[in-house]
């Protein structure tokens, strides 16, 4: 008997227990980006990418566009999720955190995070929850890159919804976990972010910014 004739005769319809556990199972799939969510460009939603008027290392490439790309060449060493202590300051071998990648992101683009939060710490050291200064590891970690962006960085919307007014090479910042706006959109023009979350995700790009929690801050490298 058909589905619509059980429904006309008013008959208890039992799903097998199977289809449920593989619906739900599908769910989280996608949930998580294990399945792939289909990615878009600016183009599709007419938005018009806003170059950065300064390119500090002088590559010829302004720093928005250096920042996302250079956060792609990172993530594909298909750094390790680690958490690790580094007299050098930045991760020398296969792994990394989240803060990684914002750090080689601007690293390779001409801005030296290690040096720079290390110099905003001393020069304001009232706004950072820090009683001993470690230039080796400050700059790994998310509440004080939210505090240096803060400084120094424009500081944009929260919102995902207000999708217009996010573009690669951003900063996003969520209570305990950071990431660099991705060049790819999701269907409803939200973008995705370049991060290192866990060793479990799927990939180091991910649908996730409005998925991943609480969003604290939204940066752009000043055009200055």
């Amino acid at each position: 008997m058909s589905l619509r004739k059980l429904i006309k005769k008013g008959k208890p319809i039992i799903i097998p227990l199977f289809l449920i556990l593989i619906g739900i199972g599908i769910f989280l799939a996608y949930k998580y980006n294990y399945i792939p969510h289909k990615k878009y460009t600016d183009e599709d939603f007419g938005i018009e990418y806003h170059h950065s008027l300064s390119d500090k290392d002088k590559d010829g490439i302004d720093d928005c566009s250096d920042i996302i790309a250079s956060a792609r060449s990172y993530i594909e060493t298909k750094p390790k999720y680690k958490s690790k202590y580094y007299e050098s300051g930045y991760p020398d071998d296969e792994y990394g955190v989240c803060t990684d990648v914002v750090a080689f992101a601007l690293l390779n683009s001409g801005y030296d995070l290690q040096k720079l939060v290390d110099e905003d710490i001393k020069a304001n050291p009232d706004d950072y929850d820090i009683d001993e200064p470690d230039d080796k590891i400050d700059f790994r970690r998310v509440v004080n890159l939210k505090v240096y962006f803060s400084h120094t960085a424009d500081s944009l919307t929260t919102d995902p919804t207000d999708y217009k007014n996010w573009q690669a090479g951003d900063i996003v910042v969520w209570s305990h976990h950071v990431g660099v706006i991705s060049d790819h959109r999701n269907s409803k023009g939200i973008p995705f972010v370049l991060h290192n979350a866990n060793p479990y995700q799927a990939s180091y790009e991910e649908d996730v910014l409005s998925s991943h929690g609480k969003i604290i801050g939204h940066y752009r490298i000043a055009s200055r």
